[in-house]
């Protein structure tokens, strides 16, 4: 017996991805630590369409710092229907700067990205999207067991 044999897998395109990237606010970051393994945080966050990059706000600290020290980052993001058990993703990787710069600066404040954490966020971090890859499950709508609906 084929297990989901009514599914397809399909790769993304460059601009569906970016325009995923767009139209959410939530993703993960996946950070290399020198101290020890890599983290993956959630966060809130921007598509800026002019750099083609996310942007996040944070507050100094391990994962400021070592997005800074490394130079490289991840980010992913991704959205399913539990019940048709369809879904996608989008992982974005490139390399990771401050903004610093006082023009984009103000014009990323004018957007208006407000952290969801507590705590002051004074620096905006924006992760390039050199590289793009997402893909996305379709099928026909088929009902989850129910001892797996928790």
């Amino acid at each position: 017996m084929t297990v989901n044999a009514d599914r397809e897998m399909d790769e993304l395109s460059r601009d569906e991805c970016l325009q995923l990237l767009a139209t959410h606010g939530i993703g993960r970051i996946a950070v290399n630590l020198s101290d020890g393994p890599p983290v993956i945080r959630p966060v809130n966050y921007l598509f800026d369409p002019v750099t083609q990059s996310v942007v996040i706000r944070m507050a100094p600290g391990s994962k400021f710092h070592a997005l800074l020290r490394e130079t490289h980052a991840a980010f992913e993001i991704d959205g399913i229907d539990r019940r048709t058990r369809t879904g996608w993703s989008v992982i974005i990787r490139g390399i990771c700067e401050e903004v610093v710069d006082r023009r984009q600066l103000r014009r990323l404040q004018e957007v208006g990205l407000e952290p969801w954490a507590p705590g002051d966020k004074p620096h905006w971090v924006r992760i390039r999207a050199w590289t793009v890859s997402g893909r996305r499950i379709t099928g026909p709508a088929t009902r989850m067991p129910e001892y797996y609906l928790g």
